[in-house]
């Protein structure tokens, strides 16, 4: 609503509120002994208008003042015509403190809400302000990463010298992980509006083995994948960055030979996806920050991978979940909508809980790792040495201790 439109929905009310209240103090002069339903109509008006719309604090206590002298002159004159006795008049004294009461709650809420407004502004200014430094660090950082690297590869390329070529080697995997770095920080900051995403039909199965594939060669895990999942809408592009980052944040923190396991399927308007090992797990008073965005905590790293897999999942509309056992291995769990970024993912039965994020600890990662132990003798394991490193087989939880 408009300014003009609220100050003139503000003056009929309180014209209004006039008309009725002097109705009301006219009936309680005209009806000597019957006075005591006009008199709390004006009261009670009183307080339903200023609750409405509250008014500055002169005018308050001018309408204040009006009120009290009119009802309290009505109550006199009944007294002193000997209708009533004069405990009546206490009635308006106690009126005006209520209402007092009531004006001292209205204008604490009133604070409360324009603070509360303050803050929210003053995080989104905060954030809009992070958001325009990721991205223009990231883009910046590009052009100089890009020809330092091609001057160190020169270097490497034409070094005589071992020790220079072993020198351009770690130069060059220092400078790697600076492009990735950068790299993360401008798909943080274009995962900030949905309006990045490209939606398409995809074949989420079909996704899931690629990615599998890719990353069996690279990493000495044993590999676990079963997938029935079928096709769903949403960016085929942000979904394997999630899958990526979840993949290399499972690869990091377990060792070689350790179990991840992946599965996926519909679970009624969305996609379960959920990732497991069998690593080091996540301490509890660090679960529930995993999601948040530069924050690594005691097991190092950037702190952007899984706030990246967040970013991506809430754009798509979905939720996001951890659950670990510190000593025993990790499982995220992302449920996607099957309609769409458009749609509101739904809190399946397989994650506990509502939102866009959660964690959850012992109790529940019994729940979750308690079935992997009984299937691990039907499972069929992928090793990533082996020429079969594609996800063609079925899979299990890893079989942990839980």
């Amino acid at each position: 609503m408009s300014v003009t439109a609220s100050s003139r929905a503000e003056r009929w009310l309180f014209s209004g509120w006039v008309l009725f209240a002097a109705v009301n103090v006219a009936l309680m002069f005209d009806l000597p002994g019957e006075e005591t339903i006009p008199f709390h109509f004006v009261w009670i008006s009183l307080a339903l208008v200023y609750g409405i719309h509250p008014w500055t604090s002169r005018r308050t206590l001018v309408v204040l003042c009006f009120v009290c002298a009119l009802t309290g002159a009505a109550l006199a004159g009944h007294v002193r015509n000997g209708v009533i006795g004069w405990e009546e008049t206490t009635e308006v004294p106690l009126m005006t403190m209520v209402f007092l009461a009531m004006v001292w709650h209205v204008r604490r809420r009133i604070a409360a809400v324009h603070e509360a407004h303050r803050h929210a502004d003053s995080e989104r200014r905060i954030r809009d302000a992070q958001r325009r430094f990721v991205r223009f660090a990231s883009h910046e950082l590009r052009t100089p990463l890009t020809v330092a690297r091609g001057y160190a590869e020169l270097i490497r390329e034409q070094a005589v010298l071992p020790q220079v070529r072993e020198d351009t080697a770690i130069v060059l995997e220092e400078l790697d992980k600076l492009t990735r770095i950068s790299t993360r920080l401008l798909t943080l900051a274009q995962l900030d509006e949905r309006s990045t995403l490209l939606p398409e039909r995809i074949d989420f199965d079909l996704l899931l083995q690629q990615t599998i594939k890719r990353w069996g060669p690279v990493a000495d895990r044993l590999w676990r994948i079963n997938t029935d999942a079928g096709s769903l809408v949403g960016d085929a592009d942000r979904l394997i960055t999630a899958l990526d980052s979840l993949l290399d944040n499972a690869v990091r923190y377990t060792d070689a030979g350790g179990r991840i396991a992946i599965t996926a399927h519909r679970d009624g308007a969305d996609v379960l996806l959920e990732v497991l090992d069998d690593g080091i797990g996540i301490p509890p008073d660090e679960l529930p920050f995993v999601f948040d965005s530069f924050r690594s905590g005691s097991r190092g790293g950037t702190g952007m991978g899984l706030a990246i897999v967040k970013a991506v999942v809430q754009a798509h509309g979905g939720s996001v979940r951890a659950v670990s056992r510190e000593g025993y291995g990790s499982a995220f769990i992302m449920a996607i909508p099957v309609a769409g970024p458009t749609s509101t993912a739904t809190s399946g039965t397989a994650t506990p809980g509502t939102g866009t994020s959660g964690t959850d600890t012992d109790r529940d990662a019994e729940r979750w790792y308690a079935p992997a132990s009984r299937a691990a003798a039907s499972s069929t394991t992928t090793p990533s040495t082996s020429s079969d490193a594609s996800p063609s087989g079925s899979s299990q939880l890893p079989t942990s201790p839980l």
